[in-house]
């Protein structure tokens, strides 16, 4: 086995292929010498962690090789001199030109998502119609064809039948003795099935997000969920962020269908799981709404993202037409159709039109702030008249990405932090809420959040984003002072969690400065855009009545913290609301009402958005934002 540093001269390039085993899988697969072992994973299907698509930054991409291995820059700062000399090293950054055996880590495919949301009550008129009727047979004096014997009998909706409901309905009437059920989708007649089915009939409402995709199941005769699924969006090793994704196209010409598939195959795998759940048979769901941002509804689609990716920014379409199921790869009814929500800008989508519509924005009275806190963060104000919407580059910090032990939202992952940089005891100086109640292995969004906000509150860093001093540490936090360390090239750290009582700093979960200025770019980007927006609407961030942090990470997002750090205006407690799941409560709403389905759309009318990137003073305004509040 021979492999060399990405970007260096291989020990043995060979002239045929090379054979790459994957463990656990088994897994083979033949590549031309000199690819990297992230990539050969990567267009075979074997998923390899990564959050920023293979460039060598996430330092995610943990691989174990058998045999010796060349060590970069980047493998000394991720592992440790142990681990190194066991063969582990970063995917992206290590090509092989020799037949290898390699260990990859299990993906997390399933982390913790919030699935429901702040919704509205909506009066139940779905455009999944189900009319059952006992029609009388044909005869010498009644003639009538059989399409015109079942629009007489159902005289109280349009009936235009497609292909597939011709073709069933003579067979369906006369082996049924006429006593039939029609299936409506809007206008269209899309079958005809035989006795009384109108007790069966269902949607699936999907939220398409970069990290996270999350699947409903609905009884649209009841407008009750019956099953519900979440998992990681299958795209995420080519990228944890748009932008990520939309260069991965532009750098190779497989990557749009490539992610397409990706995109696909998570819809599929979500519909199949949420139809077992809950007892349906996949040819009784008739709908699908889907909410994504403009960048996943694209690529879900197969249409090339470049444009949203360079300026002027621009969509293909900010309305889609409505879709068959079958073109996304989803085996349901045969005339199961897609509705996709409207899009108001290349970085506020039908996610975030979905939330708006979701928590009532368009009509509340209430100066409200909307949120959507993630790796692109989108926010809407409202004033009760007007509605302003813009989008904040955040980064993937939130996601767990550009943390040195950041992770995504699993087992293990330090969710909540409190210190206590007095007490007696420092054993318990540090407390830790970590998801699955196991031991901890890294930190996410929510704890990343917590512990910089807790650090400020009790003085270990200050108003810039530093660590203080070690005797300043000392001084103002004795308990906590010995859990300052430094690691690698001397950076400063704060250590969470030690594995055993003499664990270096580097094998510990510990936040480091650079974690800090991570998080600050994060939530400067995001402060700057709502500050923006209330000076479009001429108010102040004392007059915001209510603020919704929307999405999985602001189901789970401590909103003491938020305001520490300046994420969110400096306001009561109590008027910061998680909103959890909006998106998706906005994507069931429109397969539940037809009325709720118009007033998505009138959202494109309703709703002014304000571009960031030409504003002259953004990047004054953004540097302004990167303290923490005094």
């Amino acid at each position: 086995m021979s492999v060399t540093a990405v970007g260096g001269t291989p020990e043995a390039e060979g002239a045929g292929r090379v054979t790459l085993t994957f463990a656990p899988s088994g897994r083979s697969v033949r590549v031309p010498p000199g690819v990297s072992v992230f990539d050969a994973a990567s267009w075979n299907g074997i998923a390899v962690d990564s959050t920023c698509g293979g460039h060598g930054t996430c330092r995610k991409c943990r691989v174990r090789l058998t045999g010796p291995a060349p060590v970069t820059a980047h493998d000394e700062r991720t592992f440790t001199a142990e681990e190194l000399g066991s063969g582990w090293r970063l995917a992206c950054l290590v090509r092989a030109t020799e037949d290898v055996e390699v260990e990859v880590p299990p993906l997390v495919t399933r982390p913790k998502a919030s699935t429901v949301g702040v919704g509205r009550q909506v009066i139940l008129h779905p455009a999944v119609q189900k009319r059952y009727v006992e029609l009388t047979e044909p005869s010498l004096a009644d003639q009538r064809t059989d399409l015109a014997r079942l629009r007489d009998a159902v005289d109280d909706l349009v009936l235009e039948p497609d292909l597939y409901a011709l073709r069933r309905l003579p067979v369906v009437l006369r082996h049924s003795d006429f006593k039939v059920t029609a299936v409506v989708v809007d206008e269209a007649l899309v079958d005809v099935e035989p006795g009384d089915t109108t007790g069966r009939r269902h949607a699936v409402a999907v939220d398409l997000g970069t990290t996270t995709v999350v699947a409903t199941l609905l009884d649209l005769g009841t407008g009750t969920p019956v099953a519900v699924a979440s998992m990681l969006n299958r795209q995420q090793p080519l990228g944890a962020d748009v932008i990520t994704r939309i260069s991965a196209t532009m750098l190779d010409r497989r990557a749009l269908a490539r992610l397409t598939e990706l995109a696909q195959e998570t819809l599929v795998a979500l519909v199949e799981e949420v139809c077992a759940e809950g007892g349906v048979e996949p040819a009784e769901v008739y709908e699908v709404a889907l909410a994504g941002n403009a960048t996943m509804t694209a690529l879900a689609l197969g249409v090339d993202p470049e444009p949203l990716g360079v300026a002027p920014f621009v969509q293909a379409s900010a309305d889609w037409p409505v879709l068959r199921a079958a073109d996304l790869g989803l085996a349901l009814h045969p005339g199961a159709r897609v509705v996709v929500l409207p899009a108001l800008g290349a970085y506020v989508g039908g996610d975030i039109v979905a939330g708006m519509l979701a928590s009532g924005m368009d009509r509340d009275s209430r100066v409200r702030l909307f949120v959507d806190v993630g790796t692109n963060c989108e926010i809407a104000l409202s004033d009760g008249e007007r509605i302003v919407t813009t989008a904040a580059p955040a980064g993937p910090a939130f996601e767990g990405g550009a943390i040195r032990c950041g992770m995504r939202a699993a087992d293990g992952a330090v969710e909540v932090v409190r210190l206590d940089a007095t007490g007696p005891d420092p054993a318990t100086a540090v407390s830790l809420g970590v998801i699955g109640d196991v031991e901890p292995r890294g930190l996410c969004g929510s704890g990343l959040v917590d512990a910089v906000s807790e650090l400020v509150r009790v003085g270990l860093l200050d108003a810039s984003g530093r660590f203080v001093p070690d005797e300043v540490a000392a001084s103002v936090a004795p308990a906590l002072a010995d859990r300052m360390a430094r690691v690698g090239d001397g950076e400063r750290v704060f250590v969470l969690h030690r594995p055993s009582a003499d664990a270096p700093a580097a094998a510990c979960v510990h936040l480091s400065q650079r974690d800090v200025r991570e998080l600050q770019f994060a939530k400067a980007a995001i402060s700057t855009g709502w500050s923006l927006l209330l000076e479009e609407l001429g108010l102040v961030a004392s007059q915001v009545q209510q603020v919704l942090l929307a999405g999985s990470f602001g189901s789970y997002l401590s909103p003491a913290s938020a305001v520490r750090i300046g994420l969110v205006p400096a306001l009561p407690v109590l008027r910061i609301v998680s909103a959890g799941n909006v998106a998706g409560e906005g994507a069931k709403m429109v397969l539940l009402s037809q009325r709720e389905r118009t007033g998505a759309r009138a959202l494109l009318e309703e709703v002014t958005y304000v571009e960031l990137s030409d504003r002259a003073d953004f990047n004054d305004r953004f540097v302004d934002q990167l303290a923490f509040p005094p």
